[in-house]
Parts: C-alpha cells; sequence; structure tokens
C-alpha cells in the first residue's frame, strides 16, 4: 500500500479529479470492512451526531437507490431540506451527496477532503469511507431537516454505519456480495439488519423475512413494519396507474404508481406515514410522481425504445424480467456487461427467456468479465445461438445499430459500469 510519503497530497487549489487520483493512490483496496478507523475520524471531526437532523438509513440488496430518490422526492415536495447520501455514481463522483436534489459541487467536496484529512492524520480511510465522511460533514454544516443514508455493503459494518438512524427502510435481501456478506440469505440479513437501533422503526420492504432478521429486531427492541403485515398495497381493481395502500396507521386510497418500482414505493409509503404523519396523501403523491433515478430502468430514446438498468445480480434480474413483460410482442435486444465476481449465469438466466438477441462486452475494469464469459453463462443453446460478443460497449453500440428496427426495445444492463459506459458513448 502506497504511504502519505510517496503520494502527492493535493491541495485546497486542486481538481476534483486530482484528489480522487490520490484517494485512490492511498488506500488501494476498494473494500476494507469494519468501522473502527472511519469511526475515530468521524470523532475528530465530531460528525458521529447529527442532530437536530433526522436520519434514515436504507439497507438491502436492491432498491436503496429508488428508495432514496423517492423519500427524497417527497420529503422535498413537503417543504423539507433534505440530503442524500448514496454510491456508486454514475458519470460524476459528485452524484453521491445531493442537498435539495442538487450534487454538490467540486469545491464543496474539496473542502471536505481537506478537512477529513486534517482530522485523520495516519489513519488510513478506503474510497468510499472519504466519500461517507465528506456527506456528513457537507450535511452537518448545511443544518438539514433530514439526512438519508444509503447503505454501501451489507450494513453491520458499512460506513455509514457510524451513524444511528432514527428510522431504517430495509428493501429486500438476497445473495450478493456473498463473499463479505455470506452466502445464505439468514447470513446476509442479519448484516443487514446490523443497521438496526434500539427503539427506532424498521420498515422492510422483503416479503420473506430471514428468522435472522426478526431474530436481531427482537433483540434490539427494533420496530418491525412489515410488508403483508404491518402495511400492504395493491393496485386499484381495473387501474394500472392507481394504487391502494394501508397500515395500521393510515391508508391512502388512489396514489399514482411511480416510473420506479413499486415495493420500494410502498416501503417508502410506510416509513413517511410513521415518521411524518403531518405529510399529506397529496405531498405524498406529488413526490412519487416526480422521484426520478438514473440507470433505474431509464429511457433513453424512443426510436427505437433504449432502456438502462443496473441490474447485476438474481434478484434484481427477476423484476427487469418482469418489468420486460410489458414489451412482449416486441423484439427485445440486449446488451449486457458484467462484473465477473457477479452470479452471471443467475441473472443471464432470470432473462434469457425475455430477450431475443444478445449483445454481450467486455467491461474496461479489473473485475470486468470477459464477453466470452458472459457468453459462455448463457443458458442454453437458443440464447446463444442469437449471441454477439464485443470488445467494448461502443463497438458493441455502432454494430446493434445497423441492426435494430424503430420498434425494437434496447435494454442495457448488468453493472452500474455498463449503464454510466452506454451514457458515456450516447454523449459522444
Amino acid at each position: 500500500m502506497s504511504t502519505i510519503s510517496e503520494v502527492q497530497r493535493p491541495g485546497p487549489l486542486a481538481s476534483l479529479d486530482q484528489w480522487l487520483a490520490y484517494l485512490l493512490a492511498i488506500h488501494p483496496t476498494e473494500i476494507e470492512m469494519g468501522l473502527g478507523r472511519v469511526s475515530e475520524v468521524a470523532r475528530r471531526m465530531d460528525l458521529l451526531c447529527l442532530a437536530p437532523s433526522k436520519v434514515i438509513t436504507v439497507a438491502g440488496t436492491n432498491g436503496k437507490g429508488t428508495s432514496c430518490a423517492m423519500l427524497e422526492s417527497i420529503l422535498r415536495q413537503s417543504g423539507f431540506t433534505v440530503g442524500v447520501y448514496s454510491s456508486p455514481h454514475l458519470l460524476r463522483y459528485n452524484e453521491r451527496v445531493r442537498i435539495n436534489q442538487q450534487d454538490v459541487s467540486d469545491a464543496a467536496l474539496i473542502d471536505a477532503f481537506c478537512a477529513i484529512e486534517t482530522a485523520r492524520a495516519e489513519i488510513s480511510l478506503t474510497f468510499f469511507e472519504y466519500a461517507t465522511l465528506a456527506g456528513l460533514y457537507l450535511f452537518k454544516a448545511a443544518q438539514l431537516d433530514v439526512i438519508i443514508l444509503e447503505v454501501g455493503l451489507g450494513g453491520r459494518l458499512d460506513a455509514t454505519n457510524i451513524i444511528d438512524s432514527s428510522a431504517v427502510i430495509l428493501t429486500s435481501i438476497d445473495l450478493d456480495h456473498q463473499e463479505y456478506l455470506g452466502d445464505t440469505r439468514e447470513l446476509v440479513g442479519r448484516e443487514k439488519a446490523g443497521v438496526f437501533r434500539q427503539h427506532c422503526v424498521a420498515v422492510v420492504g422483503e416479503p420473506d423475512l430471514p428468522k435472522s432478521v426478526k431474530d436481531y429486531a427482537e433483540y434490539m427492541q427494533t420496530e418491525l413494519c412489515r410488508v403483508g403485515f404491518e402495511f400492504n398495497y395493491h393496485l386499484v381493481d381495473g387501474e394500472q396507474n392507481t394504487w391502494r395502500f394501508t397500515s395500521t396507521h393510515q391508508t391512502y386510497e388512489c396514489l399514482p404508481v411511480p416510473s420506479l418500482p413499486l415495493p420500494n414505493a410502498a416501503s417508502v409509503v410506510a416509513l413517511v406515514s410513521r415518521v411524518w404523519p403531518q405529510i399529506t396523501e397529496q405531498q405524498i403523491a406529488s413526490g412519487l410522481v416526480n422521484a426520478q433515478l438514473a440507470g433505474r430502468l431509464e429511457p433513453v430514446q424512443q426510436h427505437p425504445l433504449v432502456l438502462l438498468d443496473v441490474a447485476h445480480n438474481p434478484h434484481a434480474a427477476r423484476y427487469l424480467a418482469t418489468q420486460l413483460q410489458a414489451y412482449q410482442g416486441r423484439r427485445i435486444v440486449a446488451l449486457c456487461g458484467m462484473l465477473k465476481d457477479k452470479d452471471i449465469n443467475a441473472v443471464l438466466t432470470e432473462l434469457s427467456p425475455y430477450i431475443d438477441q444478445w449483445n454481450l462486452v467486455g467491461l474496461d475494469n479489473p473485475r470486468g468479465a470477459s464477453a466470452r464469459v458472459l457468453f459462455e453463462a448463457l443458458p442454453d443453446d437458443a440464447s446463444r445461438n442469437t449471441a454477439v460478443q464485443f470488445d467494448d460497449i461502443a463497438s458493441a453500440w455502432q454494430a446493434m445499430q445497423q441492426r435494430i428496427a424503430k420498434d425494437d426495445v434496447v435494454i442495457v444492463f448488468g453493472s452500474f459500469y455498463t449503464v454510466a459506459g452506454f451514457k458515456s458513448v450516447l454523449v459522444v
């Protein structure tokens, strides 16, 4: 590992890119679990308590980003000042820290990095830990009403867990990052439940809740608000654009279906109705309608329809498959790139019944899987017979444009890197 003496520390006048290169150089290990180092730096910076802001932590295998976006939108429609910390980013690092739905500036991040450098002294921090501390530093300075923290990995040992939250959303539980979180849903659930706090409410959108989560909630005296028990939701009969929410505390008869996943919307509404009962149904409806998040079934072109989705594990692939059913009768063409540490075979198997033609790409990343690896992971000969392999996204898209028709549907998915890379190609 590089030391500070070997790497030139940028100053306050350096660019954000120079700072990011420095942060990567001094701690090249991407993931280093544990809260001791980041907690000590946060203590030195007086960041462990963010009062009077109310803190909401969002954990889960999938659906964290969309839940944060919908909660942020509802709270902003209701007049609250709101900060959101999320990861990873798609195109700009600044996306990781939002204040009142605006990405923070380069100058604000550099100011935060300078403060962290002064405080950390001899302590080494990961790239993610720097980002978390920068978000907390900027949120505390802004004196916000609400701070929303999206867990990066797991929960128990994630850097965001140095903060005691007022309430929690646990979106879903499935296998991902098994090398860190365990290879069963019980183990994964226990890691994610690590964000629970005594006497706080935890809204759980996972319908098949592992026993480990319930046991830990009981141990921590955390109040669970579970889908199918303390709250429910369903589409209104005969309607595709309206849904009904019911809970032990509130009922909303006619909410609009958002562009983001409805199960996550229901969990957000369950939280809002518990924590902010003064927020009206109209404010909730307006927040849901206006909520957006890049890379989540995001349309970027209409003829042909091109959709981007960061789905990269089996749970997310199953949800994406249900959304593709809406385009049955149209030819669906996939552009897929994935990381080699993901369950590639399971993801492709979930989606293969809905894909008419595959375009497989290698990712320019040390963790990226080659197109050949993706090809070999396709579940059957029928899928492999339609598949074309490419070295990169740009060459794949150039070739695809010669073969797709205006009424086709193109789905670009498999990784944040794939979606970001495709967006860059479109811009060029």
